[in-house]
């Protein structure tokens, strides 16, 4: 080991290396969930200097050698340090002495900060798409397993109108699919590299931006330096994509919580628990955790947002306190999106009991007042008949008194019995329902296969993002291995 070893933060010395706030100021214990990114940066980093001819390919051998060394010891054998970046330098220098310190030419804290944050959030957005493919993977199966399952559709928690488990599963996958796009757009906008910025102004070295970018699997450059070490906004969108996602959650974990209590689904013991002290209960736990992710991933959107908010260009600070809100958000929504995604594979659905709940509160009334419509009565008349209806019965004979009273006729003046009664009867209310995205059999296949067919491309794209990032890695070993 060089004489550098135990040797102060490379970055501050001595006169910046003491007093009460060096503690305050250091990120290094919060920079481990970088620690493998700021490693690639550096190598991508060192072999573009060589390339250019800005340090002697001897030079990059060695400082690619200790950098190996570094990440076989891992983060917890870094010296003490103000960040993770000044650390590995330290510790770079530790080992080779000041030769390492040209590791940091042509560069700044700045863009090297900001190329690891985006180097290791890509990677985090890619897992919170993979948990939304499982989860839309899982509601097109239960789709397709309950297309003829009829149960009960509410608005405001009250009996609205006969639907089917297949068109209640479908409307969330339809949902997560936005979510799904969300998050690349967030991913395209995220994995763009700002190195060979420096501090904000360039530098007056001939580097190669785009070879680095190519180098760590970036699609291409932050073009204004200025904004390439500042701009945190692709953290804003990928924590309000993430915020959207846990919102969408919450929806589907707070249906299930309710159907749990009513007893149209039962849930797994897996994705269940029960009391401490009544033996009898079955408690829906990990829906409900699931459903709380939302204000995690609110709080951390303000959260961001408020630490970001007025910042003067270029470099401040406060962008050290800005990245956890995003490390936080990502991790809860994550974990929440493969816990729904589990729960909703292994639910079960009792049939008889949604059928017979699927009428309840007169919810066929609005497909009488539609029969009634289909055959001359002006729909609002039509409204009114059913809403009388609805109060001296809700069944055949009561439709007949509200029609005689309302439209002083009998009710077979213009439609006869047999379709009233159809109409009543919550399945055939369904089958009648086929209007494109209804829950009538063949509305339904028709979003299934839409289902599917999204889901493919969506599982397309996400296999080309992670196959691109493996070739850079590759591309990037293969170019270290040549130096070392």
């Amino acid at each position: 080991m060089n004489d550098g070893e135990g040797a102060g933060d490379v970055v501050r010395r001595e006169r910046f290396s003491g007093g009460p706030a060096r503690g305050f100021l250091s990120s290094l214990a919060a920079d481990e969930r970088i620690f493998a990114a700021d490693l690639a940066v550096d190598r991508a980093h060192v072999v573009m200097l060589a390339e250019q001819g800005i340090i002697e390919a001897d030079e990059a051998a060695d400082v690619l050698t200790a950098l190996n060394i570094v990440e076989v010891n891992g983060h917890g054998s870094l010296p003490d340090g103000e960040d993770v970046h000044a650390a590995i330098e330290t510790a770079v220098i530790g080992e080779i002495g000041p030769v390492g310190g040209k590791m940091h030419t042509a560069r700044s804290r700045n863009d090297e900060v900001a190329a690891c944050i985006r180097y290791r959030l890509r990677e985090d957005l890619l897992a919170a798409v993979e948990a939304t493919l499982a989860l839309r993977s899982a509601l097109a199966e239960v789709a397709a397993a309950q297309v003829g399952t009829v149960m009960p559709g509410f608005t405001h928690l009250q009996p609205a109108q006969p639907t089917t488990v297949a068109h209640w599963a479908l409307s969330y996958e339809q949902a997560l699919r936005r979510d799904t796009a969300r998050l690349f757009d967030a991913y395209g906008r995220t994995n763009r590299s700002p190195l060979g910025a420096a501090a904000f102004a360039g530098t007056t070295f001939d580097v190669d931006r785009e070879r680095t970018a190519e180098l760590l699997g970036f699609d291409g450059v932050v073009e204004n330096a200025m904004d390439a070490s500042a701009a945190r906004d692709f953290l804003v969108e990928s924590v309000a994509a993430l915020a959207g996602l846990a919102t969408t959650l919450s929806g589907l974990a707070e249906d299930l919580v309710v159907f749990a209590n009513k007893g149209y689904v039962d849930l797994s013991d897996d994705y269940s628990s029960t009391s401490s002290i009544m033996p009898q209960k079955k408690n829906p736990d990990t829906l409900e955790l699931v459903r709380a992710c939302a204000g995690d991933a609110s709080a951390g959107l303000n959260g961001l947002l408020t630490t970001l908010k007025g910042l003067p260009r270029a470099y401040n600070r406060d962008l050290q306190r800005a990245t956890p809100h995003a490390w936080r958000t990502v991790d809860a929504v994550t974990e929440a999106t493969e816990v729904a995604a589990g729960a909703v594979a292994t639910a079960t659905w009792p049939e008889e009991a949604l059928a017979a709940a699927a009428g309840e509160g007169f919810s066929t009334a609005t497909g009488v007042a539609d029969l009634l419509a289909q055959h001359g009565v002006p729909f609002r008349t039509a409204h009114e008949v059913v809403a009388l209806a609805a109060e001296g019965g809700s069944d055949a004979a009561a439709v007949e008194a509200a029609a005689a009273e309302v439209l002083d006729a009998p009710l077979t003046e213009y439609v006869d019995a047999d379709a009233v009664a159809a109409a009543l009867d919550p399945g055939a209310s369904v089958e009648s329902r086929d209007s494109a995205g209804g829950p009538a059999r063949a509305a339904v296949d028709s979003q299934l296969a839409s289902a599917e067919e999204a889901l493919a491309a969506a599982e397309a794209t996400y296999e080309s993002r992670r196959d691109a990032l493996a070739e850079a890695t590759e591309l990037l070993t293969d170019e270290v291995t040549a130096y070392v």
